[in-house]
């Protein structure tokens, strides 16, 4: 299946950020091929009211489902895990895309936001770029052709006082 289009209608984005991107993996397959499967081109919510499928879900059943899933899962209420959480963890998982590809993924409208609000860079990620960072290789003879004397008395060399 090809991947669908999502569009993100600007009256229904609380920032009025109207866009589109791309849909993936089983979210996508449960979309059933986005805009394109609705009759006479007609777009459908991605996340529908119940009694009028025409209309996006109103916020507060959002948060009742949120509510219930905690429950299931078997977690206690915890704050600053909601929906943004979810947004949270997409943006710093895909922290080593180009900030623009994540930006219209994610449906970011500036890469300020983005890392100001969304990248959360873990220990993990902190260590393995240390660990992946390119090392500077020195000739095998470096210690031995080069000392702090040599270095200071040249000419060109200034200690910057």
């Amino acid at each position: 299946m090809v991947n669908p289009l999502i569009r993100w209608r600007a009256e229904n984005e609380k920032t009025g950020y109207g866009h589109r991107t791309l849909g993936h993996g089983r979210g996508a397959r449960r979309l059933g091929g986005g805009a394109d499967a609705e009759p006479e081109g007609r777009e459908s919510p991605v996340l529908p009211a119940p009694k009028d499928p025409s209309r996006c879900l109103d916020r507060s059943r959002v948060r009742v489902w949120w509510k219930k899933a905690e429950a299931l899962a078997g977690l206690e209420p915890k704050r600053g895990r909601g929906w943004h959480s979810l947004r949270r963890k997409f943006a710093s998982d895909l922290m080593h895309q180009p900030l623009k590809v994540l930006c219209q993924l994610g449906g970011w409208k500036t890469a300020q936001t983005v890392l100001q609000c969304y990248q959360r860079a873990d220990e993990d990620k902190l260590r393995k770029a240390l660990e992946d960072r390119r090392r500077v290789s020195m000739p095998a003879n470096w210690r031995a052709s080069i000392s702090w004397n040599s270095i200071s008395r040249s000419r060109n060399f200034k200690w910057g006082l």
